[in-house]
């Protein structure tokens, strides 16, 4: 039983056309999983994100400010800690009368 050539150029079309079906499905299912699955920012998110960032750089000033003079203070008493310092009493003079 021999094959009508009319049966094979509809064979060969539906093959074409589900293969073609089968590519285009993938093309646009790679497209879909390529997107950013984050919404874009909105105006209100961007404004808020730099109000953000000016005040934790304030912030890291005053923090550096702080670090700063804790550093001067430390300084200031450990020489005035080396100027003032009293000498220590002989061990034997606490043991005598």
């Amino acid at each position: 039983m021999a094959a009508a050539p009319q049966e094979i150029g509809a064979l060969l079309a539906v093959v074409f056309a589900g293969t073609s079906v089968l590519v285009l499905v993938k093309a646009w299912a790679k497209k879909i999983e390529n997107q950013p699955k984050v919404p874009t920012a909105r105006v209100e998110s961007a404004e808020r994100l730099e109000r953000m960032e000016r005040a934790i750089d304030s912030v890291a000033i005053e923090i550096e400010r702080i670090s700063e003079n804790q550093r001067f203070l430390t300084k200031l008493l450990s020489e005035r800690a080396d100027a003032g310092a009293l000498p220590r009493p002989d061990a034997s003079r606490r043991n005598s009368p």
